[in-house]
């Protein structure tokens, strides 16, 4: 079975800083890309990306709210990502999840093409 381990997250002032990080973990598993969605308080998850990291094709997408503030990472040779999170704002306030699998290329900020979830991670901000 393929698992994804969530870490980071916690309770930050507005302009503070916090980082995620997310391993897949199981013999089977044969992805390409990982990424992280959020699901802010009383909404649905969102179906575009926060950020996504692939392995050879697709580029890394950010989120237009997150440019400029958010750097996804993966550590070369693991399936291992991990998004630093600057400037943070309230409204980045939400579970964060990651995802993980195998992605046509250019289709990397989608949800639907995720195959594995993590059970999601919170982040708070304070203003």
């Amino acid at each position: 079975q393929v698992h994804l381990v969530e870490s980071g997250g916690g309770s930050v002032q507005a302009e503070e800083s916090l980082s995620l990080s997310c391993a897949v973990s199981g013999d089977s598993y044969r992805g390409n890309c990982m990424a992280w969605f959020r699901q802010a308080p009383g909404k649905e998850r969102e179906e575009v990306a926060v950020a996504s990291i692939c392995t050879g094709g697709s580029p890394i997408y950010y989120h237009d709210s997150v440019k400029g503030r958010f750097t996804i990472s993966q550590e070369n040779g693991k399936n291992t990502a991990h998004v630093q999170m600057n400037r943070l704002k309230p409204e980045d306030t939400a579970m964060y999840y990651c995802a993980a699998g195998a992605v046509p290329a250019g289709l990397n900020a989608q949800a639907l093409w995720y195959d594995y979830w993590g059970q999601g991670t919170h982040v708070t901000v304070s203003s």
